[in-house]
C-alpha cells in the first residue's frame, strides 16, 4: 500500500508500516498544500493512506467514494507513537478507503 504523511508526522514511524511504500507531503512539496487539496493530490498519485497528526482535518472533509483513507495519530511525539506501534500495524490492515479512524496514543 502507498502511504503519505502529512506535514508533522514523526519520520521514524515510517519504519513501522512495513511491506509499505512510504512518502512524505515534505519530499512531494506538498507541505504547503491545503488540507483539500492534499487528499485530492494524494489519491490522484495512488496514495491509499494518508496519516495525519491531528483531527481538523478529518471532520470537514467528504470522503465518501474516495479511495484514500485517513488515520489520525493523537500525538506529533515520536515517543508517544514508539510505543503504540503495533496499533498501528493493526490500524493499517484494518482502515478502508474512504474511511477514517483515529489512533488514540497517550
Amino acid at each position: 500500500m502507498r502511504i503519505l504523511f502529512d506535514q508533522g508526522t514523526p519520520i521514524p514511524l515510517r519504519r513501522s508500516p512495513t511491506g509499505h511504500v512510504v512518502a512524505t507531503a515534505y519530499e512531494l512539496v506538498w507541505s504547503t498544500v491545503n488540507n483539500g487539496d492534499l487528499i485530492r493530490l494524494a489519491e490522484q498519485d495512488g496514495y491509499k493512506l494518508l496519516i495525519i497528526k491531528y483531527t481538523s482535518l478529518v471532520h470537514p472533509q467528504n470522503l465518501k467514494g474516495c479511495t484514500l483513507a485517513l488515520l489520525v495519530v493523537t500525538t506529533p511525539s515520536w515517543q508517544g507513537i514508539r510505543g503504540g506501534t503495533g496499533e498501528l500495524q493493526v490500524a493499517f490492515a484494518a482502515i478502508e478507503s474512504g474511511g477514517d479512524e483515529e489512533l488514540f496514543i497517550p
